[in-house]
């Protein structure tokens, strides 16, 4: 940042009527204007980045936060502004199935909408999620929010059975191999759901 007291100094100088030695009573008056003009510049700054939504960090986020119902589901910085920029892109043609979905990956939702057979019906999933998602109300919210109003949505939770098990690891020697323990194997997933949606 350019030291604002050296500026005065230089734009003074010149004028040979001030002393501007280090030590002097007017030095030490620019100095005080310098360190002022120091930190409106900081917060100029400051206020600049935050008015972007790819640069802001803090109180830029928080103030296009309040602007929405609620807050994105996000842990990070760039996951906040992701999910930010996909909610502020959602307008009166935002309702495709792509851009729904979109949406929700944009907002930090490990969901999937898809249409169903029947007219006015979606089905939301969460493919990498055994069970019932953490959070899930507050997901739930979020989805309903996104949506339009006019459809009927159903959740649907998957869970590892033994057949989807065997079907990939026909004995616990070929799971140990994976590197599976219990836990893995009751969570993993590795695109076989995408074949049954």
């Amino acid at each position: 940042m350019v030291r604002f007291e050296e500026c005065l100094v230089n734009l003074l100088q010149p004028l040979g009527v001030y002393d501007l030695r280090p030590g002097a009573v007017n030095r030490g008056e620019l100095a005080a204007y310098g360190a002022e003009l120091e930190g409106g510049a900081q917060e100029l700054e400051d206020t600049a980045r935050e008015m972007s939504l790819v640069t802001a960090e803090n109180f830029g986020l928080e103030r296009i936060e309040a602007l929405l119902p609620y807050r994105p589901v996000c842990t990070t910085v760039g996951q906040r502004r992701a999910a930010l920029a996909a909610l502020l892109r959602i307008s009166g043609d935002s309702f495709t199935l792509e851009a729904i979905n979109d949406t929700l990956r944009g907002c930090g939702i490990n969901a999937r909408a898809e249409e169903t057979e029947q007219p006015n019906y979606v089905k939301v999933y969460f493919p990498d999620v055994a069970g019932i998602p953490e959070g899930f109300d507050q997901l739930r919210v979020i989805i309903e929010e996104i949506l339009p109003s006019h459809l009927d949505i159903t959740y649907v939770f998957w869970y590892n059975t033994w057949a989807m098990v065997a079907g990939r690891h026909p004995t616990f020697g070929d799971a140990a191999d994976a590197g599976l323990s219990w836990y893995g194997l009751a969570i993993e997933n590795d695109g076989y759901l995408d074949d049954i949606w």
